[in-house]
């Protein structure tokens, strides 16, 4: 059994005042009316993920209230003894949730922005920019009812899989104290570079 999969990637600062999220959300641009998900690529298959029902499409706008619901979950145990009322908490990670959206698509506009579903119920996300020399996931989260039964690291050796393919690497950035650092430890993955609060991994593809 997998690991927790909940990793977000480095730069999006998990804010600890809402004054600190509201002045990066402010200046940060908003995804367009139809498709937040930039162009539209060709979505991949992966299909040991298939085999254990998952399905993958692009993001939409109409997306975003599940997405947000998804970044709520992966914070929950830590805003738990915050000593704020369930409205302001839900606030607190809404500004968040929009910052992170933002500064994701400024800064990897020509990623692959995939929803994850299962029986035609989104359960998770898969953010990946495929640079010509490596993948690197952004971003990967699934729904607490989905996590431990072996979702991500099918996914994961997908992601691998296709990389090997095209004699490329796979690097995420991790945060230290992640308990799904054992899974991408598990599955090969490197630390190359201490960033401080995150690790940089990378799995490099046999030779």
């Amino acid at each position: 059994m997998d690991s927790d999969i909940v990793v977000h990637g480095k730069g999006v600062g998990n804010y600890h005042s809402m004054g600190e999220a509201s002045e990066h959300l402010a200046g940060s641009a908003q995804c367009g009316d139809q498709d937040c998900g930039g162009n539209s690529p060709v979505v991949p298959r992966y299909h040991r993920a298939e085999a254990l029902g998952l399905t993958c499409r692009s993001m939409t706008t109409e997306d975003l209230g599940f997405l947000s619901a998804l970044y709520a979950s992966t914070r929950e145990d830590e805003l738990a003894p915050w000593p704020w009322s369930d409205e302001q908490k839900a606030t607190f990670l809404e500004m968040q949730f929009q910052a992170q959206h933002a500064h994701y698509r400024e800064h990897y506009p020509d990623a692959l922005w995939l929803v994850l579903e299962r029986a035609g119920k989104p359960i998770g996300r898969l953010y990946l920019e495929q640079w010509p020399s490596e993948h690197r996931i952004i971003d990967i989260a699934l729904m607490p009812d989905t996590r431990g039964q072996g979702v991500g690291s099918a996914l994961l050796r997908d992601v691998m899989d296709e990389a090997a393919g095209l004699s490329k690497a796979v690097s995420i950035h991790v945060e230290k104290t992640n308990p799904a650092m054992r899974l991408y430890k598990r599955l090969g993955f490197e630390t190359v570079e201490d960033k401080g609060v995150y690790d940089l991994l990378r799995w490099q593809p046999p030779a």
